[in-house]
């Protein structure tokens, strides 16, 4: 039977257009496609109102590419969002890990709020320059970012780690170097489609991750290249990642609002309850819940 207790959103964001270089001015190509739809505020009350309407009791909240040299704003309007509304849970910021000043932004951050649990700066790179964010596809080896993440562990932070599977030999070298800090990879690895030369190289990049002990990953943004949710799709990526991860490193998060521009929140946690639901309970509950509570330290 489906799980349906209280869920953990591991992933979501909120926003104002005016704080977003990608929300204003000319549309900027994204991974997820076309997203007019989402073009406009999307506070704290209306993300809470679906939320709630959907069973979700605590939430994460990760970066959304607000300008780096904004990093200190975006943690500091977060931080009044909790204070009013309670939400927020927890957050995870970003800074410039390819520069001398992000230690100082991390620390800064960490002291400015107590909702901070890690760091997320963007590293994936593809052939398709549409899906490009980052300026190489081994730039996560780049000395001055390997410098700047050795400072999580001092602030007892996680790593939102986002990579496209031919990186992922790269990132389990660069996981490796880190005994100590937590990743947590976004969007499941960011399997582009069902295909099955993508779906082998996908799988091949995640064994070489899921040796890394220190690997959770989170079963986020499954519509992002596919736009819209599809039942066999998840259960392909669950399938895969709970053989090679477990039911102790996998965690729920809706995305909210990207998947906003295909589906709406009750229709993406149905989908996902029912694609959960040949697990023993305790083993959903521990993917819709309590991995997302042991891995960003929330409340139980």
């Amino acid at each position: 039977m489906p799980y349906t207790g209280p869920i953990v959103d591991s992933h979501h964001h909120i926003w104002r257009r005016q704080d977003l270089r990608w929300l204003s001015g000319e549309v900027v190509p994204r991974i997820f496609g076309p997203y007019e739809p989402i073009r406009r505020d999307y506070p704290i009350d209306e993300y809470v109102a679906e939320a709630a309407g959907a069973g979700i009791t605590q939430s994460v909240y990760v970066q959304t590419n607000w300008p780096l040299d904004q990093a200190m704003d975006e943690v500091r309007w977060l931080r009044d969002v909790h204070q009013a509304a309670g939400w927020p849970t927890a957050v995870i910021g970003t800074a410039d890990l390819f520069s001398a000043d992000a230690a100082h932004t991390m620390r800064e951050q960490a002291a400015t709020s107590a909702l901070l649990r890690g760091t997320r700066l963007q590293l994936h790179w593809h052939e398709r320059e549409e899906f490009r964010f980052a300026a190489a596809p081994d730039a996560m080896l780049d000395p001055i970012f390997m410098r700047n993440l050795a400072v999580l562990e001092e602030l007892g932070w996680l790593f939102e780690l986002q990579v496209f599977p031919q990186q992922m030999a790269d990132a389990a070298r660069l996981v490796a170097a880190f005994p100590r800090t937590t990743f947590v990879l976004v969007h499941a690895g960011m399997l582009i489609g069902p295909e099955e030369a993508e779906v082998k190289a996908w799988h091949t990049g995640m064994r070489a991750l899921a040796e890394q002990p220190n690997v959770v990953v989170k079963l986020t943004g499954q519509g992002t290249f596919i736009h819209r949710v599809d039942p066999t799709f998840l259960a392909l990526v669950t399938g895969h990642v709970l053989d090679l991860f477990g039911p102790r490193r996998a965690m729920f998060g809706t995305n909210f609002p990207i998947e906003k521009i295909w589906t709406t929140m009750p229709e993406l946690v149905t989908a996902w309850r029912d694609t959960l639901s040949s697990l023993p309970l305790e083993q959903q509950a521990w993917i819709f819940a309590e991995n997302a509570r042991r891995v960003y330290s929330l409340p139980s």
